[in-house]
């Protein structure tokens, strides 16, 4: 971020994601403002309009900032000398939430919400949903073809695991009573050894 001559320069994009993800961590998304995301960051709102254009935009690109920290991981995990399996399952770690108030989950739910009047938004969305999906598929093919999972469709089955990752996600993080991630994991289990693991 660049600034006008004789103003405070502009705090680094990152580090205005990395407060707001705090700030959500620590208060939720519904006491997340501008302004007081600029007193964080020593900036005005004003600044952070400017540089950001609105706060559903600074939410979609704080969430493609969290999501491009998250996919450094769960590159290292796909990528690493494991089997498939164990592979799938450190993917599915890595995208359920932690928990009931997850600042990435909850980030999530906002910027789907949002989405619903604002294309912007949706194609954000979609394109950082699309590189979960294709990490997916790549690793239902790599199963597949040494032998570890069934001949399923990888694209057809990425679909409905993605959909029923969502399903457990949204409950835990909201913190819907008796649904957490070992009761999620164990659902997820039993649907993977019914459909894609080998007898």
């Amino acid at each position: 971020m660049s600034d006008q001559p004789g103003r405070r320069p502009a705090r680094p994009r990152e580090e205005v994601f990395a407060a707001a993800m705090t700030a959500i961590a620590e208060h939720g998304l519904a006491a997340l403002t501008m302004a007081g995301l600029g007193r964080q960051v020593r900036m005005s709102a004003g600044h952070l309009l400017y540089y950001f254009g609105s706060k559903d935009q600074l939410l979609l690109e704080t969430l493609r900032w969290s999501e491009t920290q998250l996919g450094e991981r769960r590159r290292a995990a796909l990528d690493a000398p494991a089997p498939a399996g164990r592979r799938l399952a450190d993917y599915i770690d890595l995208y359920l939430p932690t928990g009931a108030g997850d600042p990435r989950w909850t980030l999530w739910i906002e910027v789907w919400g949002r989405s619903l009047a604002d294309e912007r938004m949706r194609v954000g969305q979609a394109e950082i949903e699309a590189v979960w999906r294709a990490d997916l598929m790549e690793l239902l093919r790599q199963g597949i073809a040494a032998g570890e999972f069934r001949a399923v469709l990888p694209e057809r089955f990425a679909v409905r695991l993605s959909a029923l990752l969502d399903g457990f996600g949204t409950p835990i993080v909201v913190g819907l009573p008796g649904t957490d991630r070992a009761f999620a994991l164990d659902h997820i289990e039993e649907f993977l050894d019914d459909s894609l693991r080998l007898p």
